[in-house]
């Protein structure tokens, strides 16, 4: 099955249709009841999951599309101990420019840029800088990322800092072991005071599924996230062992869809880790489009927490206008 392009590729922007102000997730008093409730049938998951990476397929103009629609949602980040300014100010360029001009000339596609760029917190000024006048966000990584197991007072403050800094995103991580031990009215309160610190700036609750131990305990720790206020889920830290896959994405955005059922708000969704290829960001894109519809392919409402997917996707693009694949080395995050 073929879907309609997300844009046309002629002489299109991606930013010519308005989008809807969406309320912001105030959270809600942590309903037990409701929390102890939620079950996840592993295998069932596991079965509708192993189905996804061949239900769609787009080919041509179609893909190309799909792919530029990839390239926007992307928070493009550097998190590694040799960070510089210099590679931030060289991944910020990338950002405002995530794909060689003369290939977006043949594709008539303008206005292409990344849904944000994610940085250590001693970055955050150097990119709130480098992207002036963009428009294109930054999030920091906070809380003692990525174990989160720094003195509770200093999480606080490291959100607090960063908002200062510029941040209008902070990915935070949860305790883990609020989640292993059943402590849900202690996640609860962790988030719901990481929530208050980031004052305007949207907040990312990072979940670490991998070190979670079972699908039951993602869709709980999802839904006791969202009842405390977290503006979007997101998979993990992308320092775990296992990151993002697709059961533990199918099982969290269907969290995402009952809270959306219970109360009326949206709340964002965020892979992170092991999506390095084209074709695997459009299995994410189409298991959005299926479970949570359209609204969740706009960057406030879903984002790739990647990095070298980007290369991939350009590469794919400039196969697309050529005809030929060209070295990843042509193709240089910056």
């Amino acid at each position: 099955m073929q879907e309609a392009p997300l844009q046309s590729t002629q002489s299109k922007t991606l930013h010519q249709l308005p989008l809807v102000q969406e309320k912001r997730n105030d959270g809600m008093p942590l309903d037990l009841d409701w929390v102890m409730a939620v079950q996840a049938n592993t295998s069932a998951i596991e079965r509708r999951a192993a189905t996804l990476p061949g239900r769609r397929s787009v080919k041509k103009d179609y893909q190309a599309a799909w792919l530029c629609k990839a390239i926007s949602l992307i928070d493009l980040t550097t998190l590694s101990g040799d960070d510089s300014a210099g590679r931030v100010r060289r991944l910020c360029a990338k950002a405002r420019q995530p794909v060689r001009a003369d290939i977006l000339d043949q594709l008539g596609m303008t206005g292409l840029t990344t849904g944000a760029v994610c940085v250590y917190h001693d970055m955050v000024e150097t990119a709130v800088d480098a992207l002036q006048g963009s428009g294109i966000p930054v999030a920091a990584v906070s809380t003692g990322f990525p174990a989160g197991l720094s003195p509770f007072h200093l999480r606080i403050a490291e959100i607090g800092e960063s908002v200062k800094a510029g941040a209008a995103e902070i990915d935070i991580v949860i305790s883990r072991r609020h989640v292993l031990t059943g402590n849900w009215q202690a996640l609860y309160d962790e988030m719901k005071e990481m929530r208050e610190a980031c004052g305007d700036a949207h907040v990312k609750a990072i979940l670490a599924t991998g070190e979670l131990g079972t699908l039951r305990n993602v869709a709980r720790a999802s839904l006791v996230c969202m009842m405390a206020g977290a503006d979007f889920i997101k998979t993990s830290t992308g320092k775990e062992p296992v990151n993002a896959t697709l059961p533990v994405t199918l099982t969290m955005i269907r969290a995402i869809r009952d809270y959306q059922d219970r109360t009326g708000i949206k709340v964002g969704y965020k892979p992170a880790g092991g999506i390095s290829k084209a074709k695997d960001a459009l299995v994410y894109l189409s298991m959005m489009k299926d479970e949570l519809g359209d609204r969740w392919l706009q960057p406030d409402m879903f984002r790739f927490g990647a990095s070298s997917l980007l290369g991939d996707i350009e590469r794919q693009l400039e196969h697309h206008v050529t005809g030929a694949y060209s070295a990843s080395w042509r193709h240089a995050i910056g």
